[in-house]
């Protein structure tokens, strides 16, 4: 056998093998799909049940720093809580360093403590991990007492709580320089026509949080919903349609 034909035959076992991993991260297979929505930074998608019997998507985001990976909630689907960090690993060569949960809701806070045991710093804040004691829900490591400002990396970004809103700890991350602004599911995406899910939600103070959120965060460039389309920078003025709309009722 050739040295030649042993290194093709080498390349092509190594393709097959890594294969079935890189494939979480591209394919729509209802496990997982990462997309690039801005230099650094992607956007992951797992499903789960929201209690209907059918599979809804739930949107996460990361960013791809000098220093580490920074990972914005946790996936909604336990099984791709691993998948997660081998994706990121083989398509970056680098690590999560931290995670940041928005909400208490298991379609955010889920791999909480798994990834903590992977010695990934998490956080929430301090009224989110209040939630998630009552409700039994995993939790932070370490707690955000008010608005913070990360540094990582090239990237800084802040941490914003602008009242009630689908839940009662909901916060929202803000990048000044990319001007991308991650509600999770403080923010509808503009394929929705309702409020979603309302067992933690305030309607009327959800609508004042929005109107501080568009007041604070004008003209983005980017905005990240929780669950399902993320390509209209409309996504803050729907939100407001729906709630006031839903008001109304």
């Amino acid at each position: 056998m050739s040295l030649k034909f042993k290194k093709h035959l080498f390349l092509f076992v190594t393709i097959i093998l890594l294969s079935p991993i890189i494939g979480y991260s591209q394919s729509k297979n209802g496990k997982l799909e990462i997309n690039e929505v801005a230099k650094d930074f992607y956007v992951y998608t797992t499903y789960g049940d929201p209690g209907n019997g059918e599979l809804f998507p739930a949107n996460g985001m990361y960013l791809v720093t000098n220093d580490g990976v920074i990972l914005i909630d946790t996936p909604w689907d336990t099984t791709q809580f691993q998948p997660l960090l081998d994706s990121i690993k083989i398509k970056h060569n680098k690590s999560v360093s931290i995670c940041i949960a928005t909400h208490f809701h298991e379609d955010r806070t889920a791999g909480l403590h798994y990834y903590r045991t992977q010695g990934i710093k998490t956080f929430t804040t301090r009224k989110t991990d209040s939630l998630s004691i009552l409700r039994n829900k995993p939790r932070a490591e370490f707690l955000l007492v008010s608005d913070t400002t990360f540094h990582l990396g090239q990237y800084s970004f802040e941490t914003f709580y602008p009242g009630q809103g689908h839940s009662p700890d909901n916060i929202v991350i803000w990048f000044n320089n990319e001007r991308i602004l991650y509600g999770g599911c403080f923010i509808k995406s503009c394929d929705s026509d309702g409020p979603g899910n309302l067992s933690d939600a305030n309607i009327p103070e959800w609508i004042e949080s929005t109107k501080r959120v568009i007041t604070k965060y004008n003209h983005p460039n980017i905005i990240i919903p929780g669950h399902q389309s993320y390509d209209k920078k409309s996504a803050l003025k729907h939100t407001l349609n729906i709630l006031n709309r839903f008001q109304k009722k």
